[in-house]
């Protein structure tokens, strides 16, 4: 985190962003789903390239909850 400002507690932001960190926790929950399903494809495809796309989506999904309540907390000022 080399653009903070050297406030490391903010508890207003993170629990401004908490509601919408549960939302993206159930996107997380499709991106393992289809992480899942299309790793399985990738190994039956003989290419292996077509579904790379898809699993490098589905790897933002899963890490979206933390993506999402960081951007909250950078939001509000000190």
């Amino acid at each position: 985190m080399s653009n903070d400002d050297g406030c490391l507690c903010r508890p207003c932001g993170f629990l401004l962003g908490l509601p919408f960190m549960l939302l993206s926790a159930i996107l997380s929950l499709v991106g393992i789903v289809v992480w899942v399903i299309a790793t399985l494809l990738i190994c039956i495809c003989p290419c292996g390239v077509c579904l790379a796309a898809v699993v490098s989506f589905a790897i933002w999904l899963i890490k979206m909850p933390i993506h999402v309540i960081t951007w909250f907390t950078r939001q509000i000022p000190c």
